[in-house]
């Protein structure tokens, strides 16, 4: 394969890329653009979100020396590999969900989340092929088209859309539940918008930052809470119900203490689903749990229909894009500054990196203290 032609410049022979080197450093170098192997297809990046993931690995050091991050993009291919069929140099994709063996019991119950052959989260942060890179090689199965009138940027909230939407699912969310949402990150932001947009709900969110909260009152949360406002109860009091109390807790922070908290907020019978991942484990009321027969669950990646209906969604225009997404696209030497705002509450929306615009090698820099 001959060198793609960027659509920002020239040939390009070789391709900047945020290396992740130790927590809270990263440093853009210049790497050799991949060659697509059977099967594989190189996409110039257009858009990639940072994830919560992303804070994980970079910041709080659970990736491996090597790591290059991003997963939630939109791109245009520049080469496609051999025995690839239906795709072509030039076609808009959406970066999917990576093939699943589709052969293994929850494959065939359609659970793609809980493939018995997928890889771990230290596989994937052993990744040198993430996609805050100009360039990046990915499984052709996982494309999936850009729809027609639909913006790279917007196209990029697919993949965490597609989280959302998978949380709302595990909590079986009813159109006669109450639903909470704990931590209006972007995983956060985009479950509010999600209730909101199918009309489920009513939804209370609940939320330390101020721009966060006005961002969930801003995309129609019913009612927006600081988390001192909670009602907490201690092991005595097992069966104790909180004067506002929920069917459904969607917990996106992955905090200890707002996971606790949120299992304090259920009804009798209500339903936890832990969204967002964290370090520190929390601890539940065994007698709470069994008095009041309250479930508690995990929820990870997507639904077997996820990315299609994230898609759809954001094609419907009843999602608040332009709130969702922070308006100011971020290069690749900008990524450590933007994942320090990000990790305290600065940037309320979907940050964007752009990896064009990162046009000079420039030296490992770390997260601001």
């Amino acid at each position: 394969m001959s060198a793609p032609a960027g659509a920002h410049g020239g040939p390009d022979e070789a391709m900047p890329v945020a290396v992740y080197q130790r927590p809270g450093t990263v440093a853009v170098e210049q790497r050799p653009v991949p060659v697509p192997a059977a099967g594989e297809v190189l996409v110039e990046v257009s858009h990639c979100g940072i994830c919560g993931s992303d804070l994980h690995m970079m910041v709080e050091g659970w990736g491996q020396a090597g790591f290059v991050g991003g997963h939630e993009f939109t791109g245009v291919i520049a080469a496609v590999g051999p025995a690839v069929e239906g795709w072509a140099v030039g076609d808009r994709i959406v970066g999917g969900e990576s093939p699943k063996c589709g052969e293994c019991r929850a494959c065939r119950a359609r659970r793609p989340s809980q493939c018995e052959r997928r890889g771990t989260m230290q596989d994937s942060g052993a990744e040198d092929h993430g996609a805050f890179a100009r360039y990046t090689v990915l499984d052709a199965r996982s494309l999936l088209r850009l729809p027609d009138g639909m913006s790279s940027r917007v196209g990029a909230l697919a993949e965490p859309l597609a989280v959302a939407l998978h949380g709302i699912t595990r909590g079986a969310v009813g159109p006669d539940d109450s639903v909470m949402v704990i931590g209006a990150g972007p995983i956060g932001a985009l479950t509010i918008a999600a209730l909101v947009a199918r009309d489920l709900g009513p939804v209370t969110v609940v939320e330390p930052g101020d721009a966060r909260r006005q961002l969930a009152a801003d995309l129609g949360a019913t009612r927006v809470l600081h988390p001192d406002e909670l009602e907490l109860f201690p092991m005595w009091e097992p069966d104790r119900i909180a004067d506002d109390a929920v069917d459904v807790v969607l917990e996106c922070s992955g905090k200890k203490v707002a996971i606790e908290a949120g299992f304090n907020q259920l009804r009798r019978g209500g339903r936890l689903v832990m969204v967002g991942a964290g370090i520190e484990p929390p601890t539940f009321d065994p007698n709470r749990m069994i008095l009041c027969e309250l479930s508690v669950c995990g929820s990870f990646i997507y639904d077997h229909d996820g990315f299609e209906q994230a898609l759809a969604l954001l094609g419907s225009g009843l999602l608040r894009t332009d709130l969702l997404i922070d308006p100011v696209d971020v290069p690749l030497d900008g990524l450590v500054d933007a994942m320090a705002d990000l990790a305290a509450g600065r940037i309320a929306g979907k940050a964007m990196v752009v990896p064009y615009l990162a046009r000079e090698l420039t030296p490992a820099t770390e997260t601001p203290s």
